[in-house]
């Protein structure tokens, strides 16, 4: 296939491509190929070659920007098959293909159909094919070429960042862009422009250009010193004005802005430089003048002071343009004000003991009028509403005096507020603050500490220590400790307990005696005297309420009750509590059961008819000897008190029988079972009653014996020399035992 371009391109390429089509291959090698034949190497076999095939051009070129009204020509693609017949037809893909290039399936020619830009693409990648248009077979190999966009002067020069800003320092001399004038000033001008154009093709004619502008401004540096408008200020400040608070402003002037600008304020000299102060603005760069002491028109009616602005930030660069740094005077006149009452002191501080009569005098303060006038002075306290008033002053004199018995237990110390205003303006005041110490006078004997539960084994020894106490004062420190405990010597020798003080403020109490028993004794009795180291001494009685509890033996308290008797059987609390409960239940049973009894109104009477007919169910039993209702037993408990028959009152017979009498002699002489066995007989042949059975109580036990009683019980009074120290072995269920006999023992020997 060849591919020839009539694209109007440089002449060198059209020849070059002539000779590479006619000499190409004689050039590429030194073997001779024609058309159907082989070649021969030396030392090698015969080869076969396919047909040799025309030249084939790679590369076409196309301008781009092309604004023709018709598409832009770029070349043409031919293959030696083709012999004019239009039996060749040629086939173009790849980039472009079919929409920017076209071709003409017959001749080959190929045309661009758009206007190309280089600067977006600079090239295409294309594939060509010659195939029989018949038998749509391939007559060559697809070939690859490339159609490159040739650049043309269509793009002027541009600045992408356009327009520049740019910073210059004044007084600059260096820079790309240099500065034209010598010591550019920016306190005069700060902002210049400049446009500065560029030129392709090296400024020759044809080519193009672009321009861009440059704003430059200049810096600031610190080449300006401060300076102050005027060389001379006056200031007025009135003596009321307060201590911290500001009196005044004062500025120096500076041409540079930013840091460059930043000064500092300080008082270099004058009569005032202990009574005022200056500091600076950072916002506004102005000096506050601020009053360091009070000023007092009637001593000193005027101040001068010297004043100086400093730059902070200094370049040494200009250091020749003279120092940074301006001073300036300033007058402060003191205007005269009607100033309040003035206190000889800012605080007051007064003693006064307690106890003290009404009217005693605690203390005197004093104001004077600091104006020259010097009028009078009138005092009071200032009290508010929920104060309790326990001092009065004099109005005249500012003598403070009491108006209550004060306590200094209750309030050991008062502060109250003293206010004074001149007889000719009452509005203008002054305050000042007066504490009143209450001195203590020794009017509280010292106490017990606190209640205190004191407990003694009862197997205590002899000067064993029981229990520490201690005693507290009311009063001050110097009326208090040290604290004295010591028994009442008025009373009898305590032959149980005694005290001993420790000497550091407490006290220890002892047993005197071994052993203590609860059943004889479970609380002693101890009263102690206590006296305090006061001027003069006072003292006070307590008594101590000693218990006598069961111990272990390594002193554990294992209880002080009465119920401790039924912890040696056994018995805790839970099951006390379940006893008792149970004895609860048991007489509401009983309540109820008699009250049940005595619900009962009718009897249960059988009529005749019905005897054989029925049967009758009935569960009442007899009273007892309690019952005094339904029988009289009395017969039964002596027979010889029986007199005459009673009759049974639960039920009203029908039938009324015919009494039967007994002589006297016959009662006296009857025997109880005869007696027993007649009554029975008389009831079971009795038609009057229903057949149910009672329980009858028989106490009569007969006459006493001659023998007398042979109870045990008398031998407890008796003298014994049994020895029962040997209960201490039976272990702890016999403790409680061996506990009580060896108390008796004890006794009995001392």
């Amino acid at each position: 296939m060849k591919i020839t371009s009539t694209s109007c391109i440089c002449p060198v390429l059209v020849c070059l491509c002539f000779v590479q089509r006619c000499y190409g291959t004689a050039h590429h090698s030194s073997i001779k190929v024609t058309r159907n034949q082989t070649k021969h190497i030396e030392g090698e076999t015969e080869v076969h070659h396919r047909p040799k095939r025309g030249w084939v051009w790679n590369q076409f070129f196309v301008l781009e920007e092309h604004m023709g009204p018709d598409p832009q020509y770029v070349g043409k693609l031919h293959s030696n098959s083709d012999k004019g017949d239009g039996s060749v037809k040629y086939i173009l893909t790849g980039e472009g293909a079919g929409t920017i290039f076209i071709i003409d399936d017959t001749t080959g020619d190929i045309h661009s159909t758009k206007s190309l830009d280089r600067e977006q693409k600079t090239h295409y990648v294309l594939h060509a094919q010659a195939i029989d248009r018949r038998t749509n077979k391939p007559l060559e190999p697809e070939s690859e070429f490339i159609i490159k966009v040739q650049d043309i002067n269509d793009n002027a020069p541009k600045f992408t960042d356009g327009p520049y800003i740019v910073t210059v320092p004044e007084m600059s001399d260096m820079g790309v862009i240099r500065t034209a004038l010598h010591n550019m000033d920016r306190e005069a001008r700060e902002h210049y422009s400049v446009v500065i154009q560029a030129k392709d093709m090296a400024g020759q004619v044809g080519g193009l250009s672009g321009s861009t502008t440059v704003n430059i401004t200049l810096t600031d540096v610190n080449d300006n010193p401060p300076r102050f408008p005027q060389k001379h200020y006056q200031l007025y400040v009135p003596e009321s004005a307060q201590v911290g608070s500001a009196v005044g402003k004062i500025k120096a002037n500076d041409a540079d802005t930013g840091s460059n600008a930043d000064m500092t304020y300080s008082i270099i000299n004058g009569d005032g430089i202990g009574i005022f102060s200056i500091s600076t603005d950072k916002e506004t760069r102005e000096g506050i003048l601020s009053l360091k002491k009070p000023l007092n028109y009637e001593k000193k009616k005027s101040y001068t002071l010297t004043i100086e602005g400093a730059n902070t930030h200094l370049d040494f660069r200009f250091s020749h343009l003279g120092p940074f740094k301006d001073a300036t005077m300033l007058k402060i006149i003191v205007g005269d004000v009607d100033e309040p009452p003035l206190f000889s002191m800012p605080s007051y501080v007064m003693e006064v003991y307690e106890n003290a009569k009404i009217g005693t005098v605690v203390g005197t303060v004093l104001a004077q009028d600091p104006d020259s006038a010097n009028s009078l002075v009138r005092y009071f306290i200032d009290y508010s509403a929920e104060d309790d008033r326990c001092f009065n002053i004099d109005a005249n004199t500012g003598t403070i005096r009491t108006t209550k018995v004060l306590d200094r237990e209750e309030t050991p110390w008062y502060n109250i507020t003293v206010a004074a205003s001149e007889n000719d303006n009452p509005g203008l005041l002054s305050h000042v603050t007066v504490g009143i110490r209450v001195l203590d006078v020794n009017d509280n004997p010292p106490e017990l500490a606190r209640e205190y539960d004191i407990v003694v084994c009862e197997n205590s020894k002899p000067g064993q220590v029981i229990h520490t106490i201690s005693a507290i004062d009311r009063d001050d420190f110097a009326n208090g400790p040290r604290f004295n405990f010591f028994l009442d010597e008025r009373l009898s020798v305590n032959p149980n307990f005694t005290l001993k003080d420790n000497e550091d403020n407490t006290a220890s109490i002892l047993t005197r005696r071994r052993r203590f028993s609860r059943t004889i004794q479970d609380v002693y009795y101890l009263p102690i005297m206590i006296s305090d180291g006061g001027i003069p001494s006072l003292s006070s009685s307590s008594t101590l309420t000693v218990r006598v509890c069961a111990c272990e033996r390594d002193g554990r308290v294992r209880t002080c009750h009465a119920e401790a008797f039924l912890s040696s059987a056994g018995l805790s609390t839970g099951a006390l509590i379940a006893i008792l409960l149970c004895v609860v239940i048991l007489l509401a049973i009983v309540v109820l059961f008699i009250t049940l009894r005595r619900s009962k109104k009718e009897p249960l009477i059988i009529s005749e008819e019905d005897v054989r007919e029925n049967v009758v169910t009935y569960d009442d039993e007899g009273g007892g000897e309690e019952d005094t209702e339904a029988f009289d037993i009395t017969a039964l408990r002596n027979p010889s008190a029986a007199e005459e028959l009673k009759y049974r009152r639960d039920i009203r017979p029908e039938v009324k029988l015919t009494p039967r009498h007994q002589t006297l002699s016959t009662l006296e002489s009857i025997d109880v079972q005869e007696f027993i066995k007649q009554k029975l007989v008389e009831a079971d042949l009795d038609p009057s009653v229903p057949p149910y059975d009672s329980l009858q109580t028989y106490a009569y036990e007969g006459q006493r014996s001659e023998a007398g009683s042979i109870s045990s019980l008398d031998s407890a009074t008796t003298q014994s020399d049994q020895d029962y120290h040997y209960l201490g072995d039976w272990g702890p269920e016999f403790k409680k035992l061996a506990e009580l006999y060896g108390e008796i023992e004890s006794e009995r020997t001392t």
